[in-house]
C-alpha cells in the first residue's frame, strides 16, 4: 500500500507514528530504491515525490512540485499504474487541489480499479470532484465503505 499525502514539507517526524496508532499493518517512510514488501504501507516522505519502478522498488525525487505539490499524487499514481496496470487500486480522498485527478485517470486507463471518497463527506472536495470530472470512477464510497473494502483485500 502506498500513501501519498500533501503535508508540511519541513515536518519530518511524528506522522508515521500517528498513522501507526490506527493501522493494522506497519507504516514506514521508504528510502530511495527500497524494495516494496507485502503487508506494509509506505508513506511518501515529506517534500519528496514517490515513484514506483518496474522492479517493485520505490524511487524518491526532489524534482519540481506538480500541481503545487511534492509529493505529487499524480506522479505516484502514474508510475504505479505503469508498474501494476490492472492489479492497482487508486483511491482519492478529501483535498484542496486537483492533484491526483490525472493520475487516477491513468489508473483507470491502465485497467486499475478507481475509488473516490464521497464528496458529500469530504472536508474539502476539490480533489474528489476533480477526479470524478476527469474520469468515470468505479466507486464513490464513504470513508467507512473504503475501510470495509480495503479490509477485504488479501
Amino acid at each position: 500500500m502506498l500513501l501519498c499525502l500533501h503535508r508540511l514539507k519541513h515536518v519530518r517526524s511524528g506522522f508515521v507514528e500517528a498513522l501507526s496508532l490506527k493501522s493494522n499493518i506497519p507504516i514506514e517512510e521508504p528510502n530511495d530504491k527500497d524494495q516494496l514488501k507485502p503487508g506494509r504501507a509506505y508513506l511518501a516522505p515529506a517534500n519528496y515525490h514517490m515513484y514506483v519502478e518496474l522492479a517493485n522498488r520505490i524511487a524518491l525525487s526532489t524534482d519540481a512540485p506538480v500541481n503545487h505539490s511534492r509529493p505529487s499524487i499524480d506522479l505516484s499514481f502514474i508510475t504505479a499504474a505503469n508498474a501494476y496496470r490492472d492489479k492497482l487500486i487508486g483511491i482519492i480522498l478529501s483535498g484542496a487541489n486537483r492533484d491526483g485527478a490525472f493520475g487516477l485517470k491513468t489508473v483507470a486507463d491502465k485497467g486499475g480499479l478507481t475509488i473516490v471518497q464521497d464528496p458529500k463527506e469530504c472536508e474539502v472536495k476539490t480533489m474528489t470532484e476533480s477526479a470524478m470530472q476527469l474520469t468515470k470512477v468505479d466507486y464513490v464510497y464513504s470513508t467507512d465503505e473504503i475501510i470495509r473494502f480495503l479490509s477485504k483485500i488479501k
